[in-house]
């Protein structure tokens, strides 16, 4: 399988990656007016740019936690009221309760899960932009294709060179240039990504092949440039951390400790019970100890600007989460629930839903009246019977449907279908009835 890092990411990733990869070539830029060509520190203020771009999903997941940790008890009470109960009126009656307690908050099950939604493909994005900068910066995408062009021009029989020295020299490279007519852009663009996984020695390899040895001349400067580009005191990012090179071995080290940084703030932050001793909370704890680790067995096997990425991201999420807490720390959590329903409200409005006083009675029940708490149902049965009543008649439970909306439409059809389930069962059990009651004036009359 091919994978042309220089072919810009495709597929889903292909937009997310597209914004990603302007990001970088902006900020590469950008420094580039101060005279500074360094890769490595535009990772960083790329990490910091997106993190940024993304702080709304952070706080709003923050948010969805302070709430959950005044949700939990009320939630567990319901599940503890109906544990072990399977029949189907007990599991609507606490559906019905989980959803009055969300409404309550204005919050809804996938508060905490839609942010992290999100930005999954944008972090994917990101990581694979950092794998193929060439691709995305325009300026050292040049220089790689200026060395590209002088070996398909100067160097025969250069496929099969290359192929040679990446072999010789370990490379671990998927591309296959036989795959490509010689002049074609995809040739190109597979001996650039080739290239741009040359690390500094490999490198000194290239000029020191006889084969590329004529190469020198036109050549070397640019080389310079990519690999003082890639430099990070004295490391180049594009090699792999390794014992020969002592202060390689820091890169993983700090990302396994900025990871146990972020995951014990991030931990600190989720709501607490007193005690649990649940399977998933148990699996938790254990990703929580051994993640950070496996980032840094990682750091070992992959690019330093990988590991640079991953440190500067860790300690980005880490300042945002010590702000984002001390900022709800001074926040009044009832006047954020209060804010929350009536967005809520709001948007169940735009739909058609509009909930009743109903509704407001049980925002003001404390904790403990959950336990009380009974489904009244008696509006639903009551409307299961009209068969020939409006959208705008339609009600269940604590929720009415505004008339010609979709969901009193949908619910109508629901109810006359189930009307006629009942009108159907009730015909049934009176014809059984009547037959008994036939047969039984029979066996009297014998």
């Amino acid at each position: 399988m091919n994978i042309l890092f220089l072919t810009q990411v495709t597929g889903i990733l292909k937009p997310f990656a597209w914004i990603m990869g302007v990001i970088l070539d902006a900020i590469y830029k950008f420094v580039g007016f101060f005279g500074i060509h360094n890769l490595a520190l535009c990772i960083f203020l790329f990490t910091f740019v997106v993190k940024m771009l993304m702080l709304p999903l952070t706080i709003k997941q923050q948010k969805f936690t302070r709430l959950s940790s005044k949700m939990n008890p009320e939630l567990t009470k319901i599940q503890e009221k109906y544990k072990g109960k399977k029949d189907e009126e007990s599991m609507r009656r606490q559906q019905a309760e989980t959803q009055e307690v969300y409404a309550k908050y204005g919050t809804n099950p996938m508060g905490g899960c839609l942010p992290l939604l999100i930005s999954l493909p944008i972090m994917f994005a990101l990581y694979r932009v950092i794998y193929a900068i060439p691709a995305y910066v325009g300026e050292v995408g040049d220089w790689y294709r200026t060395i590209a062009t002088a070996i398909i021009d100067k160097v025969p029989g250069h496929a099969d060179v290359i192929t040679t020295f990446v072999t010789d020299n370990g490379l671990r490279v998927t591309n296959n240039l036989a795959t490509y007519a010689v002049g074609s852009t995809e040739y190109t663009n597979s001996l650039i990504d080739i290239l741009a996984k040359f690390s500094t020695a490999n490198w000194d390899a290239f000029f020191q092949n006889s084969s590329f040895a004529a190469l020198e001349g036109t050549c070397a400067e640019t080389v310079k440039s990519i690999i003082s580009a890639n430099n990070l005191f004295g490391l180049n990012i594009l090699d792999t951390p390794n014992f020969k090179i002592i202060g390689s071995l820091l890169i993983p080290v700090l990302a396994v400790v900025t990871q146990m940084i972020q995951t014990k703030l991030m931990s600190a932050s989720q709501p607490q019970k007193k005690k649990d001793d649940s399977p998933m909370a148990g699996s938790m704890n254990t990703m929580n100890t051994i993640m950070p680790i496996m980032s840094g067995v990682f750091c070992l096997m992959l690019p330093i600007g990988v590991g640079i990425y991953w440190i500067a991201s860790a300690l980005f999420t880490i300042l945002q989460t010590v702000f984002i807490n001390r900022y709800l720390d001074k926040t009044d959590l009832d006047a954020m629930i209060e804010k929350n329903v009536e967005k809520a409200n709001k948007r169940k409005e735009k739909l058609g839903v509009v909930y009743d006083n109903k509704m407001a009675e049980v925002a003001k029940k404390s904790t403990k009246t959950y336990d009380n708490t009974a489904y009244d149902n008696t509006e639903y049965k009551k409307n299961n019977k009209r068969k020939s009543a409006s959208g705008a008649d339609y009600q269940r439970s604590t929720v009415s449907y505004s008339a010609k909306s979709i969901a009193a439409n949908a619910n109508l059809l629901m109810a006359r279908a189930n009307a006629k389930d009942e009108a159907k069962a009730e015909a049934k059990e009176n014809t059984e009835s009547a037959a008994q009651d036939n047969a039984a004036e029979e066996g009297t009359e014998e």
